[in-house]
């Protein structure tokens, strides 16, 4: 199950597990799409992996199964 970070790893900005917008790489790096598709250019700067649309989870299944509350930042490459 993905672990659907709450925000940009490059601006910090949230990323509800409910909202579209947010982008992942296999390792579940995690970006808004302003930073994946500026930037970045869809490649995680991490793993050097694509950037892929991350799918939503609905809200009625966050509360049995919910997003991580794990944020990780490490600003602009």
């Amino acid at each position: 199950m993905l672990e659907m970070r709450p925000g940009c790893e490059c601006c910090d900005k949230d990323l509800p597990a409910e909202a579209p917008g947010a982008y992942i790489c296999s390792f579940e790096c995690t970006f808004c799409a302003a930073c994946a598709e500026g930037p970045l250019g869809r490649r995680c700067p991490n793993c050097g992996g694509d950037l892929l649309s991350r799918p939503t989870r609905a809200a009625a299944l966050l509360e049995r199964y919910p997003a991580s509350a794990k944020r990780v930042f490490k600003g602009r490459p």
